[in-house]
């Protein structure tokens, strides 16, 4: 399936005016924009506390190319294999430049250059490549190494660690040197050049990744093997629509930035520093908030990948487990048990937001933070995550953080969390945010659920503040209030309340899940962050109202900037660039919304509706229980085929079936044959399997 043209490929003449919206290219460790004398490495970090922020680093691969002649321009950002070209035509020559961050040795960053002659002629040919590259830095002190294999070597350290006694990381960048032309001789018909940058931690990693890079070229396998890491990405995710280009257009930029900010499935380091908002290629000082890491990456980004990439899925969770001795100091600094994750980290997990009021109010991270686990946990029935790669005690840190955080109300026999800040940061110091208290019960039932599992003793406290924490209601309106004292018609930032439909699943009548909608859309700011209108959209297509939500979803297309589908934290452009926040909460509006999918302990519930203009949705590759599958979704029918030697291998091999709600029928999935069934409005499939929970 594809859209008129190919929907892959985003191309121009000219660049846009406002250079931060030109192409981001990440590989989950570099991160860069085109063009820019900066870039970014993960988890090096300049400055104590709230002056923390991604460190600059200059970037050698800051060149463009020049013709003496007039010439015609093109630009194009090829998410299939994620290179972006610039290509010059003159009467004489052609010449085009391609930039890619490698994707199999995420150390690596390639610049190459190819010149083609038009004419036969005994002239020579030059392009000039114009450098906008120092060798210096505000946040590392940089000095000069010895060359390397004839590549240029710099290296330094931060200047300020994160916290008092904190480490300041090394870096070292090794490059080939860039000449000022390049030239084709005469009776050359054409010639091609490659110049590799590599950012390292230690200077042996700088060498190693330098001779990889080296004979990667030397072999022609250089950009061959970064295409074939991108190609094997995508065999495991798509996401295309027929009925409207722009829709698939967008889906595919969320997709392309958001597996951008993520490391190689390949990728067994375990140092990978979290997806900020804006990713690797934006962060430094005072900028796209300074690449810290927020409920962002737990609750907007994660879900769209989890569902196809566990791996990748796995890296999120261990990111926040290396995070814990932050978290337990947080935690301790103000007052209370467990671990409290920060509104905003770095590296080490300890609170580095700017401002105080955020890092103390703002606490239902913990809750997000423990739904990403949970969920992973339903997905892939992967305990090894909980046992000995210590997500159990992220869960429990988490339960001991809420039960000495509460406040017990006898007038109300409820348990409170007073003095929070919820995710509509418009208020706070507000009692009982109700997705802070809901997100906190469901936290809490899980570990119970995952002590039951691993056979740990479970304290009482844990299910007693579970089953008496408070969870404002208006039974008068029948609608959930943000919080106590909220005003009905208050204005709000962000999707907040409606949240309790989905991601938190919390049970509510249809009638009540409609008045939250409503009392919460036309107030809420129409100017806010872009991720809130498909929370709207998945709330209307729970309801089967396909049409209105398609209304809110495609609010979100002004906050995409064109030629390169970057997204914008606002829809006047402003606010953090790049904004993979928004890109996800798109993204799960058509996975999790179209479909229907909601990931349960035992299944993957689904239950499936198209608006009217897309008449085709097809998602290939999602992983439920060590199984991949395709999905073709029409206006009548549901398709559904397991890939061949996708299932699990498991002494205990659970096989997966459709359970029809409304006749009990079940369907088994057989490998490479497909399944297809009547769409039935309202009626809520399962996808199943026949011994859940074969540990």
């Amino acid at each position: 399936m594809s859209c008129e043209s190919d929907p892959y490929i985003f191309s121009t003449e000219t660049l846009p005016s406002d250079l931060r919206f030109l192409p981001p290219l990440a590989n989950g460790l570099l991160g860069w924009r085109v063009y820019n004398n900066i870039m970014h490495m993960g988890g090096v970090y300049n400055g104590e506390g709230g002056h923390c922020h991604r460190a600059d680093v200059p970037c050698p691969l800051a060149v463009k190319v020049e013709l003496e002649e007039p010439a015609k321009h093109s630009y194009s950002l090829n998410t299939h294999t994620g290179i972006f070209t610039h290509t010059l035509s003159s009467a004489r020559v052609t010449a085009s430049q391609f930039l890619y961050s490698h994707r199999y040795n995420p150390n690596l960053m390639v610049m190459e250059i190819l010149l083609v002659r038009q004419v036969t002629s005994e002239e020579p040919v030059s392009v000039k490549l114009v450098s906008s590259f120092t060798p210096q830095s505000k946040d590392i002190g940089f000095e000069s190494g010895p060359d390397y294999k004839g590549g240029r070597h710099i290296q330094g350290q931060t200047t300020t660690a994160e916290f008092p006694g904190g480490s300041c990381p090394s870096v070292h960048l090794i490059w080939n040197p860039i000449p000022a032309t390049l030239t084709l001789l005469p009776g050359q018909s054409q010639g091609r050049w490659g110049f590799i940058l590599v950012v390292a931690n230690s200077l042996d990693s700088a060498e190693a990744s330098f001779d990889e890079g080296l004979n990667l070229m030397a072999t022609g396998n250089l950009r061959l093997s970064h295409e074939k890491a991108w190609k094997e990405l995508w065999l495991q995710s798509k996401v295309e629509v027929a009925g409207s280009e722009s829709l698939c257009k967008a889906l595919i930029g969320c997709m392309f930035y958001l597996l951008s900010a993520f490391p190689s499935i390949h990728d067994t380091s375990r140092s990978f520093g979290g997806v900020s908002p804006g990713g690797l290629s934006n962060g430094g000082d005072g900028q796209d908030y300074w690449g810290h890491v927020f409920w962002d990456q737990d609750i907007w980004m994660y879900p769209g990948i989890a569902l196809f990439y566990p791996k990748l899925a796995r890296a999120v969770l261990e990111y926040r487990v290396r995070t814990i001795d932050g978290a337990k100091n947080n935690a301790q600094k103000q007052g209370f048990k467990g671990l409290k994750f920060p509104w905003e980290s770095a590296v080490s997990g300890r609170e580095v937001c700017p401002e105080d009021i955020y890092g103390q109010q703002e606490i239902h991270i913990n809750g997000d933070v423990t739904l990403a686990f949970q969920h992973y946990l339903y997905l892939t029935e992967d305990l090894s995550m909980f046992r000995e790669g210590q997500g159990s005690e992220v869960i429990y840190g988490v339960a001991d953080y809420w039960v000495s955080r509460v406040t017990w109300n006898s007038e109300e026999q409820k348990y409170h969390l007073l003095g929070v800040m919820p995710p509509d940061e418009y208020y706070y110091n507000v009692d009982n945010s109700v997705y802070t208290n809901t997100v906190a019960k469901f936290s809490l039932q899980f570990a119970v659920e995952l002590a039951d599992l691993l056979q740990h003793p479970a304290p009482k406290e844990w299910k007693d503040v579970a089953e008496q924490i408070k969870i404002p209601f208006d039974q008068e309106s029948q609608y959930h209030p943000e919080f106590d004292g909220y005003i009905k018609g208050r204005p709000v930032k962000q999707a907040d309340t409606v949240m309790l439909g989905y991601p938190l699943g919390f049970a509510m009548s249809s009638e009540v899940r409609r008045n939250d909608l409503e009392a919460y859309e036309p107030v809420t700011d129409p100017h806010g962050p872009a991720m809130t209108w498909g929370m709207f959209a998945i709330g209307w297509l729970e309801l089967g109202e396909a049409e209105k939500a398609q209304r809110l979803l495609e609010k979100c297309f002004s906050n995409i900037q064109g030629p390169f589908q970057v997204w914008s934290e606002s829809s006047d452009g402003s606010g953090a660039v790049n904004f993979l926040t928004g890109m996800g909460g798109f993204l799960q509006a058509v996975l999790f919304g179209y479909t229907g999918f909601r990931v349960e302990r035992e299944c993957l519930a689904f239950s499936p509706i198209l608006p009217n203009d897309i008449s085709e949705l097809c998602i290939r590759g999602v992983n439920y229980l060590g199984s991949q599958m395709d999905w073709l979704l029409r206006k009548e029918e549901v398709c559904i085929i397991l890939r061949e030697g996708a299932s699990r291998d498991d002494a205990v091999k659970p096989y997966l079936q459709v359970v029809l709600k409304a006749s009990g029928t079940k369907i088994p999935l057989t490998p490479g044959k497909p399944v297809t069934f009547p769409r039935e409005p309202g009626c809520v499939r399962k996808l199943a399997t026949t011994s859940c929970w074969p540990f």
